[in-house]
């Protein structure tokens, strides 16, 4: 009974007050969009249907991470739940064209993505956030009054870098493994040499590395983990070393690669080339940091010409400008 009576004297009040009305009936309406919205978006995707529920519960892949899941509580939970409607949705958006679809599953590999259904989870964030993000500024923009034109225009806006948002975060998630992967591999190429020449073969070695590098370089070790795995279950060494080259798509990766093959099938020391490519790869890396240098002084002109010399200008300058101009009106 309390509660209602606190209920009725909400009511009055805003009945009473027009402004606090009208901003709750537009919270309410565009609370309701979003619902409906949302609604129609599962019934569209057929996620109400509980034997479609029950037999991707079933499956061992969902098994799994549900178990993964379990572990984490609730944040995990719901993260899977994401993942489901994302795979989903991404069904529906993923396009006809393979060559586009071929590009898109590479920066994948090449962020570091091996999951099976991650190309259809990736165009399911895609069209989630197309739709989440203006339907979230509908939601928030009914607290400014705005003409509707600039509403609909910031709703657009909107939506397009909803669109755009998946593909900047994977270009820049592979530019950063890139990196990683380049600046760990002079280490590893020095511990590979060592194993190499310490008696190892090149499959012992990688395996030895890749536990040494699991701290300072989890990147480089998980990839070399997966040739060790690809190995041990019956892959040719050739072939799951173009298969790391492939994954990670980075240019030493691939000089080393090349050099390791035409190692093997010329019957020359492994070591010898590693530690030969080694130095090359250290004399390129002086090479690139040299000439970065030499651009420092082009790059630091426009920020001296536009900030520097204004104020520089100002402080030596002004100073007699003013004398001179007291002056000449004295």
């Amino acid at each position: 009974m309390e509660f209602l009576s606190q209920l009725q004297v909400l009511l009055h009040e805003l009945i009473e007050n027009p402004q606090m009305a009208q901003l709750s009936f537009m919270v309410l309406l565009g609370a309701a969009a979003f619902a409906l919205m949302m609604a129609l978006l599962l019934i569209y995707l057929g996620l109400s249907d509980p034997i479609r529920r029950r037999v991707q519960r079933l499956s061992p892949q969902a098994a799994s991470a549900g178990a993964s899941a379990g572990g984490k509580g609730h944040a995990g939970k719901t993260t899977d739940t994401a993942l489901r409607v994302a795979d989903a949705m991404g069904h529906r958006l993923m396009p006809g064209d393979q060559a586009v679809l071929s590009r898109t599953q590479e920066q994948l590999r090449h962020a570091g993505i091996y999951a099976p259904g991650a190309l259809s989870t990736f165009y399911g964030a895609k069209l989630g956030l197309t739709l989440l993000l203006p339907a979230l500024f509908l939601f928030g923009v009914q607290f400014l009054r705005l003409p509707f034109a600039t509403v609909m225009l910031l709703a657009v806006a909107a939506a397009i870098t909803g669109y755009l948002l998946p593909t900047y975060w994977l270009n820049r998630a592979v530019q950063q493994r890139t990196t990683r992967l380049r600046r760990g591999l002079p280490d590893t190429l020095d511990l590979l040499v060592v194993c190499t020449e310490a008696g190892l073969g090149l499959i012992a070695a990688i395996q030895r590395v890749a536990r040494d590098l699991e701290i300072s370089q989890p990147e480089l070790s998980e990839e070399l983990k997966l040739f060790g795995m690809q190995t041990r279950a019956g892959m040719d060494v050739r072939s799951a070393l173009r298969d790391m080259e492939q994954r990670t798509g980075v240019e030493e990766i691939r000089g080393l690669v090349t050099s390791l093959i035409q190692s093997m099938r010329f019957g020359t020391s492994i070591g010898s080339t590693l530690r030969i490519y080694s130095a090359e790869l250290r004399d390129k890396r002086s090479q690139e940091a040299e000439e970065k240098a030499a651009k420092v002084s082009t790059k630091m002109l426009f920020p001296l010409v536009f900030c520097v010399l204004p104020s520089f200008f100002v402080v030596s300058i002004g100073p007699p400008l003013l004398g001179a101009m007291v002056a000449m009106g004295k």
